[in-house]
């Protein structure tokens, strides 16, 4: 079988950033999917599940009920290797199209107080599995090493 686009980036050079992992044709509409690398793959420890629930549910309210990227928004969820997100636009972008969009989302993230939205038994298959402090430490940690000062090697693949 031919290994699937995702599988051929060279993670031993991949940092985290915000790279364009994939594009679609869905009929006429083009789907960009985003790989949000949150942690240097088999470099750094991955992402504990409980805070990257806490991110998913984060992320996905924050997204969804977006002025301008709520009606763009087709998928957020975790990356099984718990480095990092994947984020499904419909539309043609490049990375630097929503640096800030996704610095909006973690500053989100990163103040937020109150009750997780979706976190209760009927809402959600493992709503106790949450972890709202660490999800803020790793949206805090992402924004001060990547986002705010995001450079070229942080949205293009690695060669």
């Amino acid at each position: 079988m031919k290994p699937i686009a995702s599988f051929t980036i060279d993670h031993l050079k991949l940092l985290p950033g915000i790279y364009v992992s994939r594009k679609d044709s869905y009929g006429d509409a083009v789907i960009t999917t985003f790989d949000l690398r949150m942690t240097r793959p088999n470099f750094e420890p991955v992402m504990n599940n409980a805070e990257l629930h806490t991110i998913e549910h984060l992320a996905a309210t924050f997204l969804r009920n977006h002025a301008e990227f709520g009606s763009k928004i087709v998928y957020f969820g975790p990356m099984g290797c718990r480095t990092g997100c994947y984020l499904l636009l419909a539309g043609d972008y490049d990375s630097k199209d929503i640096v800030p969009l996704i610095t909006e989302m973690f500053e989100f993230i990163r103040d937020f107080e109150g009750e997780i939205p979706g976190a209760a038994a009927k809402n959600c298959g493992n709503y106790l599995d949450q972890n709202l402090d660490m999800a803020k430490y790793l949206a805090k940690r992402y924004l001060d090493q990547v986002l705010y000062n995001i450079k070229p090697e942080n949205l293009v693949y690695p060669q």
